[in-house]
């Protein structure tokens, strides 16, 4: 029994220090793919084998890096005050729910694009989009003149992907604040848009 508690507690030690060593790597290195799976072993002083038992391979652990830096963002949302959390207003939540993935993709540009770049078939269909898909649009379905939540919610997601973000922020040089108040006026005429004229939501 000590034995499996003494190996445990080194399982925990190992994950944590690979987790600090990859976020610093990520952090300065330029491109993404300049960070390979022995640098993160060897960051952290473990062996690779250690690296892949933990995390089965550089997408496994880039998805564990990610939530690791969105978990303070995934507290306020289930149970932080408003706007993000769940007594807020949906129009007032649906707003800094994307102003909250739009600053945390600014702040975590390279990590961002390595995980969306990562995914072997759609990027629609791995675990961290979905999850977000599914929040946007549970709320969006609260307001009434919105027909369609499923596409609106696709639709105002699109506007954060970190390639887009990436490219707004890297080559077009778009500064942070300017960016998060033309995305915040561009959500705010989403909103404010009722069915077009003549559509329903089936058609």
């Amino acid at each position: 029994m000590p034995e499996r508690q003494s190996s445990r507690k080194d399982a925990i030690r190992n994950r944590e220090a690979v987790l600090t060593a990859a976020d610093t790597l990520f952090t300065r290195r330029e491109s993404p793919e300049d960070v390979t799976m022995a640098d993160v072993a060897a960051a952290a002083g473990v062996g690779k084998g250690t690296l892949f038992r933990a995390f089965s391979d550089r997408a496994g652990l880039l998805r564990a890096l990610y939530e690791a830096r969105l978990e303070p963002i995934k507290q306020a949302i289930e149970a932080g005050p408003p706007p993000l959390g769940p007594t807020a207003p949906p129009q007032d939540r649906v707003p800094a729910l994307l102003d909250a993935l739009l600053c945390f993709k600014l702040d975590n540009r390279r990590l961002a694009l390595a995980l969306e770049e990562s995914g072997s078939s759609s990027p629609y269909q791995v675990e961290h989009y979905e999850r977000w898909h599914s929040l946007l649009q549970a709320v969006l379905e609260q307001i009434p003149t919105l027909t369609d939540s499923d596409f609106t919610a696709h639709a105002l997601l699109a506007a954060t992907r970190a390639d887009l973000v990436e490219h707004l922020a890297g080559e077009e040089r778009i500064p942070r604040e300017r960016m998060r108040e033309q995305f915040a006026n561009f959500v705010t005429r989403v909103l404010a848009s009722g069915p077009m004229q003549g559509l329903t939501a089936d058609e």
